[in-house]
């Protein structure tokens, strides 16, 4: 994944999914999707105290207020960071320049040393709910690592689509 608009939709995503099932949160993504405007990051950037209310009482949606103003306060920096350095430029350039072959699950992290640097840089650029575990899980939602097994069947295919030029 290497655009803005996938970037910040699978940050918000793995943002409020901190603390709950995957399944939850793949349960509601259409929800997610119609509630925050297909996040689209320039239309979610415009949202205000309504859109949070509105938000608050949608079922749809896993429903707390600091992850909805996270994601609101996310697509903000989103919309900011194109003036300097764009969202999907900004984390690919965390990519780990090599990255172990995982063996077993015994070999997997919640986050590495690039997840909490970006982790860093995002939280300078104004985004929240992005520590370095939600910043790792990220990561790998996008491609920028690849942290399939050894033997996993979609493992070579993952890593030809991580290593396409953008």
């Amino acid at each position: 994944m290497r655009d803005e608009h996938g970037l910040y939709e699978r940050l918000c995503l793995e943002g409020f999914q901190a603390g709950l099932s995957w399944l939850t949160i793949l349960r509601k993504r259409e929800g997610f999707r119609a509630a925050f405007a297909g996040f689209e990051p320039d239309r979610v950037a415009a949202f205000g105290k309504r859109d949070v209310e509105r938000l608050l009482a949608d079922a749809s949606i896993v429903r707390h207020r600091g992850k909805i103003e996270a994601a609101i306060a996310n697509a903000q920096a989103t919309v900011a960071l194109r003036e300097t350095e764009p969202l999907h430029e900004l984390f690919w350039a965390f990519a780990p320049g090599s990255h172990p072959v995982p063996r077993s699950q015994a070999d997997w992290h919640a986050s590495t040393p690039e997840s909490a640097a970006l982790s860093k840089r995002l939280k300078k650029a104004g985004f929240r709910f992005v520590g370095p575990t939600t910043v790792y899980a990220a990561m790998q939602a996008c491609g920028v690592v690849n942290d399939h097994l050894a033997g996993c069947w979609v493992r070579e295919a993952v890593e030809a689509q991580r290593r396409r030029p953008s």
